[in-house]
C-alpha cells in the first residue's frame, strides 16, 4: 500500500468518527452537557471534520506529486494535531478530564500542518 493511501485511510477514519461524534452531539449530548461543554464539542467537531478532509487531501496530493517528505510531514502533523486537539476537547467536555498541554499543542500542530501543506506546493 502506498503511503498516500495510508493518509487517505486515516482521513476516512477521522471522517467516520467525526460523523459519529456529530450524531452524538445532535441527539444524545445536548441533554447531558452544559452549554459550555456543548460548544467545546462543536468546536472540536469542526476541527475534526476539516482535518479529516485535510488528511484525505494529503493522501491524494502525495499520489499526484509522487510523495515528497513535506506532504507526508504535513499529513503526520495533521493526524497528531487532530488527536491531541480534538481528543483534549472531547475528553474535557465529555468526562471532565483535563489534558492541559494537549489542546494547545494539538492546535499548533494543526497550524503547522497547514504551513507544511502550503510548502509542499514546491518540490522538496
Amino acid at each position: 500500500m502506498a503511503i498516500g493511501a495510508v493518509w487517505i485511510a486515516f482521513g476516512a477514519l477521522a471522517g467516520l468518527t467525526a460523523v459519529a461524534m456529530a450524531s452524538a452531539a445532535a441527539h444524545g449530548l445536548p441533554q447531558r452537557l452544559d452549554p459550555t461543554a456543548m460548544q467545546s464539542v462543536r468546536n472540536a467537531l469542526q476541527m475534526h471534520g476539516w482535518h479529516a478532509l485535510a488528511l484525505v487531501f494529503c493522501g491524494v496530493w502525495a499520489g499526484m506529486r509522487g510523495g515528497g517528505f513535506v506532504i507526508h510531514a504535513a499529513a503526520l502533523v495533521f493526524l497528531l494535531g487532530l488527536l491531541l486537539f480534538c481528543g483534549a476537547a472531547y475528553a474535557r467536555a465529555l468526562s471532565g478530564i483535563r489534558l492541559p498541554s494537549a489542546g494547545p499543542i494539538g492546535g499548533l500542530l494543526l497550524m503547522l500542518g497547514w504551513v507544511l501543506l502550503g510548502l509542499s506546493a514546491w518540490r522538496f
